[in-house]
């Protein structure tokens, strides 16, 4: 696929363990939700987490984005941030 629009969503916690649990949950979905427009890649260094969500088109990005901060969004609550 090639990806010519990307985005990085970053999100800084108050420690490491909060991090983890938010990468933790994550990371099973990065090879399940792939799709043939749409890929994303998560790291974490520390207290920060990256998500990087790559598309073959803008609509396909957006809808990338919208999914990947949802995701994001739960793991927070989970964790509690």
């Amino acid at each position: 696929m090639t990806a010519p629009h990307r985005t990085r969503l970053t999100a800084e916690y108050d420690s490491a363990a909060r991090a983890r649990a938010v990468e933790r949950s994550v990371r099973p979905e990065i090879d399940d939700i792939e799709g043939d427009r749409t890929t994303a890649s998560l790291d974490r260094d520390g207290r920060r987490v990256e998500l990087t969500v790559e598309a073959t088109d803008l609509v396909a990005l957006r809808a990338g984005i919208n999914t990947w901060l949802t995701l994001r969004g739960v793991a927070e609550t989970v964790a509690g941030s």
